[in-house]
């Protein structure tokens, strides 16, 4: 942070009288509740340390290094006695009081927003260090920060700092606050959508390398004749003959080699058919291959587009959930799985992918598509429960994102399993449904 704008922080901390309860909320963020309901983060990362405030900030989990015992045992409900910047420097200190039956404890909170040596430091009135969220030791800087150790001042700045006036320091807290999950979003957007592009990188591979029906065919054809000819000609072939030269239907000379595998020209024959028959049947199914990869590709395309567009970190939470399962599980995929608020989703990425959801999906399960248009099919696993609005809300823009770039008005329509009735393949009819309206713009 700014020198200036932690002088005009300070100058706003300087209003509360008491720390109700402060600890860490993750690694590097410490809530700090002043005067009861007052709350302002710390975030004490390196190189990245800022003041913020915010609605509410989850909890990761709950803290008991030795730092984190000393903080609460230190300054919760810890009366304020001053708040000031240290010789003019990056550091916010804290002087608090904790009265109690036996004696007052007075100690020093240090907020140090000083760069790769940020940090959160507690001393004694004797400026001893009682506990450090990073201890530093001399190897790594003249300033030791170690338990026991008189704590030195910072060094003065060789340089005047510049004046950055906030109209409202409330706002601009607020503000840091927007700018850190814009940070992290973005962070995470880019890590996201990393991870997808290799993914689609392999697709693509995968797609490159498939044969071309084409040859494939035309191997098929040339392995046939070699074994017709082979069996027309087998009477003038010697034991043991390595290579042999034939009379094609047409009258031009074929030369057709024996592997040293087989020992017999019936073996040869026999080998020749069978890989005709199978270059054959890999050219009849190579359109499939080809359209579920492409399918594949699609979808990552369009998974990309979502995580792209997406305008909070909780989107992005959502679109890649955590696994949980103890168990190993087989994944198909063909169906995409997303948690919303515990709520199994489970969408389509291919024809397969969708056929599948609709044969396993239970009767009171809801099932999503887009309105008279195609679309990726989406089931909400109810488990025989009422599904709130908006869980259905969020599934049918899942719908939408997974199957349309553009941005604009769509409806996607929903409606228990039983109603829908299965054509072929992913093609359906139903009749008692509602509609939801998702607006992507």
């Amino acid at each position: 942070m700014k020198l200036s704008h932690l002088k005009q922080i300070t100058l706003y901390l300087k209003k509360f009288t008491k720390i109700s309860a402060i600890y860490r909320v993750s690694d590097t963020v410490i809530k700090v509740a002043f005067d009861k309901d007052d709350e302002l983060y710390f975030e004490m990362q390196r190189s990245n340390s800022r003041i913020f405030k915010c609605a509410s900030y989850a909890r990761s989990k709950v803290y008991n290094a030795p730092f984190d015992v000393l903080l609460s045992k230190r300054f919760s409900r810890a009366n304020i006695l001053h708040v000031e910047l240290v010789d003019g420097d990056k550091i916010i200190r804290f002087k608090t009081s904790v009265a109690s039956a036996y004696k007052e404890e007075m100690t020093y909170l240090q907020f140090e927003f000083t760069g790769k040596y940020t940090n959160v430091i507690i001393l004694d009135e004797n400026e001893t260090v009682l506990e450090a969220l990073r201890h530093v030791d001399l190897l790594s800087s003249f300033r030791e920060v170690r338990v026991g150790q008189k704590l030195l001042s910072v060094p003065q700045a060789p340089f005047e700092a510049k004046e950055y006036p906030i109209d409202d320091v409330e706002q601009f807290l607020y503000g840091e606050y927007e700018k850190e999950m814009q940070e992290k979003l973005s962070s995470l957007k880019k890590q996201k959508i990393s991870l997808l592009y290799k993914k689609l990188q392999k697709l693509q591979k995968l797609y490159d390398s498939l044969e071309d029906e084409n040859e494939l065919e035309a191997e098929a054809a040339k392995q046939n004749r070699y074994g017709n000819l082979l069996l027309a000609n087998m009477h003038n072939i010697k034991p043991y003959q390595r290579m042999v030269e034939v009379d094609d239907y047409d009258g031009t000379k074929v030369k057709i080699e024996f592997h040293k595998e087989f020992s017999s020209v019936a073996m040869m024959t026999n080998s020749l058919f069978s890989r005709s028959k199978k270059a054959k049947q890999r050219a009849s199914h190579m359109h499939i291959e080809r359209s579920s990869l492409l399918a594949k590709m699609e979808h990552i395309k369009l998974f990309i587009h979502t995580v792209e567009e997406a305008k909070d970190i909780a989107k992005i939470v959502l679109l890649f959930p955590k696994n949980v399962q103890a168990k190993k599980v087989k994944t198909n995929d063909s169906i995409e799985t997303f948690w919303i608020e515990g709520y199994k989703v489970s969408l389509g990425k291919n024809e397969k992918g969708n056929i599948e959801l609709l044969q396993n999906a239970r009767a009171k399960d809801i099932w999503l598509h887009m309105k008279e248009r195609p679309s990726a099919h989406v089931i909400i696993t109810t488990d025989k429960q009422n599904i709130p609005l908006n869980i259905i809300e969020a599934a049918a823009r899942l719908c939408v994102d997974f199957t349309m770039f553009e941005k604009d008005r769509y409806l996607v329509d929903y409606t228990p399993r039983r109603e829908v009735t299965i054509q072929s393949g992913a093609n359906v009819l139903y009749n008692k449904y509602k509609t939801v309206e998702v607006d992507t713009r």
